[in-house]
């Protein structure tokens, strides 16, 4: 178990893309895709390599994406040893033989612990910081501790490499069934992807990003990252016996003298979670591949009651949902 601080969920204000000419006419610059110079890259990065020159580290090698043709290698640096461990439960383990010389296509240096003290003069949102160089293929994090920063990192890596290669990225869970047929809950993260995919009588492709191809879909990463608030055996069983060795349980509350995890409490967060390798379903797909999806489905945590608790969509509809992406704002 893991107390990440101050900081329980992601912090999207502080997410930032260097403004340079190789990526900069792929990105959609808004409210979510923020700018920052290269200088102000250039003046945090070396503060994070200084920072940690003098730390102990953790490096984790493997792979974001279950198709061999398009997946990324990728490096993640980190001080904390609980973080290496983030890693190895949610990306793709190299096997022996690929970890020898393995170069990382992507790598993302997690010095958690340093602060932008000058983030005012620099324009920016906070003291918090989560840059992308893409050009120089290098994702930089200060001042959160949060474990979903790392894991949302690389799929904004792949939000942006496989469109360009004509793959659709999606922000969905999938399992499918005994028939081969497969299906996608695509929902903002506290909406149910993981609850609903994880089902004992279907197979588990993933829990949360999928990339979509011409041969069908496919898992970008190798573990699940579950909510536990409120997490029932009796409704979940799936996910509370996957809490075992290696999971990882972030910002719980628990009995220090029972040891025993109180799952019904909030006293620290909404966004209680748990990380573990995808293995730890019983019930998985290998490889976590899928054909073409036969079923569809949007998830929405509407908190306004604006729409109907079921609804059976046109082609027309689904378009228009899947780009709205409504929902009301939950913790995560």
């Amino acid at each position: 178990m893991v107390d990440t601080g101050i900081f329980t969920g992601r912090s999207p204000k502080d997410k930032y893309f260097v403004d340079e000419p190789s990526s900069n006419g792929n990105i959609w610059w808004s409210h979510i895709n923020f700018k920052v110079s290269e200088a102000i890259f250039d003046e945090l990065y070396k503060k994070c390599v200084n920072y940690l020159s003098h730390k102990k580290l953790y490096v984790f090698d493997g792979y974001a994406g279950a198709n061999p043709e398009t997946r990324v290698s990728l490096r993640v640096v980190s001080e904390k040893a609980w973080q290496h461990h983030f890693c190895t439960n949610m990306f793709l383990r190299p096997t022996k033989e690929e970890l020898v010389g393995l170069d990382p296509e992507f790598t993302i240096i997690n010095a958690c612990g340093i602060k932008n003290e000058n983030f005012k003069q620099h324009g920016m949102n906070s003291e918090v910081f989560v840059i992308f160089h893409l050009a120089k293929k290098i994702c930089i994090i200060g001042g959160t501790e949060y474990g979903g920063e790392m894991k949302k990192g690389i799929f904004s890596v792949m939000n942006y490499k496989l469109p360009l290669q004509g793959i659709l990225s999606m922000h969905c869970s999938a399992n499918v069934g005994q028939d081969g047929d497969t299906a996608l809950f695509f929902g903002l993260s506290g909406t149910g992807k993981t609850t609903l995919s994880t089902d004992p009588n279907r197979k588990l492709i993933g829990d949360d990003e999928h990339g979509w191809d011409d041969n069908g879909i496919f898992n970008i990463e190798g573990g699940c990252y579950a909510k536990v608030i409120n997490l029932d055996p009796k409704t979940e069983p799936d996910i509370y016996e996957a809490i075992r060795k290696d999971a990882l349980l972030e910002n719980v509350v628990y009995d220090p003298q029972t040891k025993i995890v109180d799952y019904s409490s909030a006293a620290k967060t909404e966004n209680t979670r748990v990380s573990y390798p995808i293995f730890h379903i019983n019930n998985i797909q290998v490889p976590s591949k899928g054909g073409h999806p036969k079923t569809i489905i949007f998830l929405t945590y509407d908190a306004f009651g604006v729409l109907p608790p079921v609804s059976k969509l046109s082609i027309e509809q689904a378009m228009y949902h899947f780009l709205s992406g409504y929902t009301a704002k939950v913790a995560g």
